[in-house]
């Protein structure tokens, strides 16, 4: 991404997020977005796809502290009224820089920077150069870029815990050549232009100005014989399966990283690291609050009066609770040990709660039966209810 497209996007109101925003804000609005604009949940849907490529540029940028910082100083001296903007371009005003400072060296450049075209100043501004002895700019090792998945899982499995398969397609090392885009049994050599630093310095005036060799695009090798694979690139775009191991307990929501199991690095770099999102699947009967598993479980007015042994179910099995007479609708039995699974080790409860069931058809002889129940049962106690009644007439 370049200094230019820095300055003209703006990847807060990309991400809906104020400049202040905290980076567990940042990633929660970027998951909402990523969630809503991805093109399998909007296929063939090219403005989507076009969000989504913007969200996650934005994201990438915000979510690194180094990347945002610059991006934030960046914007804050374009912004900050220092420079005029071009009526013609729409660009900023080279001659803003340095107070308009005319250089005079020759050549078919920008007369006022000595030559040098504005493409090159802000280039060198930005990489970390500027000065005299020219920009240093580190042509090492570089990480690859994290991936991120997401996976719906079956609320058992999420509970139990699970190891399955996940396909991902992105960029990976191509394995004919292991990287170096050269023909197998052939090696890249170092740029005759650039000695392989992968910068050309240009000295204008008092200033040096460095930018990426042309001859071989910054790389600071060059490719004779290129790999038939790759083209001479050192990665393809391929589909790879690895094993992802969800622990037992693992909850709707949750991120599990995998560390280096994102995009392959350059030029020898670590490989970044692989996020899996887990969605989880609602069960018919089972919920779940924190640890503890729920479980609703119907009851007929006579065991809730007289008592009753329940047999209810769990994720392992079956278990005997004891519904003590004149349980009210509502209340909650407690199965322990039998919920979620801690890392800890330690162990959620099963909670059962007991609604009583009426029945709204009756036989003659149950209607009878509850009648003659009613005559000889105590009747409810409504003397606050009655006496406001009384009250108000």
């Amino acid at each position: 991404m370049s200094s230019k497209d820095w300055l003209e996007k703006d990847f807060y109101a990309v991400l809906g997020v104020p400049k202040s925003a905290s980076s567990d804000e940042i990633k929660k609005a970027y998951r909402k977005l990523a969630r809503e604009l991805h093109p399998d949940h909007n296929p063939g849907n090219t403005n989507s796809e076009d969000r989504f490529k913007a969200v996650s540029e934005a994201y990438s940028v915000l979510s690194d502290e180094r990347k945002r910082k610059e991006y934030d100083e960046m914007r804050a001296l374009f912004g900050s009224g220092q420079f005029r903007r071009n009526a013609r371009t729409g660009g900023f005003d080279p001659s803003d820089l340095f107070g308009g400072f005319q250089g005079g060296g020759a050549g078919g450049g920008d007369r006022r920077f000595g030559g040098a075209g504005f493409s090159d100043l802000f280039s060198s501004i930005f990489s970390g150069g500027g000065g005299a002895g020219g920009a240093t700019r580190t042509r090492g090792p570089v990480r690859g870029r994290d991936v991120e998945a997401e996976v719906v899982l079956d609320f058992g499995d999420a509970v139990r815990g699970i190891t399955l398969p996940l396909s991902l397609r992105s960029p990976g090392v191509c394995e004919t050549c292991h990287g170096s885009g050269a023909k197998p049994g052939t090696q890249p050599r170092a740029c005759p232009v650039c000695l392989g630093s992968g910068l050309v310095t240009r000295n204008q005036g008092s200033f040096s100005f460095s930018e990426p060799c042309r001859e071989c695009q910054g790389v600071g090798t060059i490719v004779e014989e290129k790999c038939p694979e790759c083209q001479g690139t050192g990665g393809v775009t391929k589909t790879r399966t690895i094993n992802v191991r969800f622990p037992a307990g693992v909850a709707d929501g949750q991120r599990i990283r995998l560390a280096g199991r994102g995009e392959p690095g350059e030029r020898g770099g670590p490989s970044g690291d692989l996020y899996v999102l887990v969605k989880v699947r609602r069960d018919d009967l089972f919920g779940r609050t924190g640890d503890d598993l729920t479980l609703t479980v119907p009851i007929t007015i006579a065991e809730a009066v007289l008592g009753t042994d329940l047999r209810v179910p769990t994720m392992d099995g079956a278990v005997t609770l004891r519904v003590p007479p004149g349980t009210p609708s509502g209340r909650t039995l407690r199965a322990r040990g039998k919920g979620v699974a801690r890392r800890d080790g330690k162990v959620g409860d099963l909670l059962v709660t007991v609604e009583i069931q009426v029945p709204k058809d009756l036989t003659d002889k149950a209607r009878d039966a509850m009648e003659t129940l009613a005559a000889e049962i105590p009747p409810a106690s409504r003397e606050q209810l009655d006496a406001r009644v009384r009250r108000y007439g």
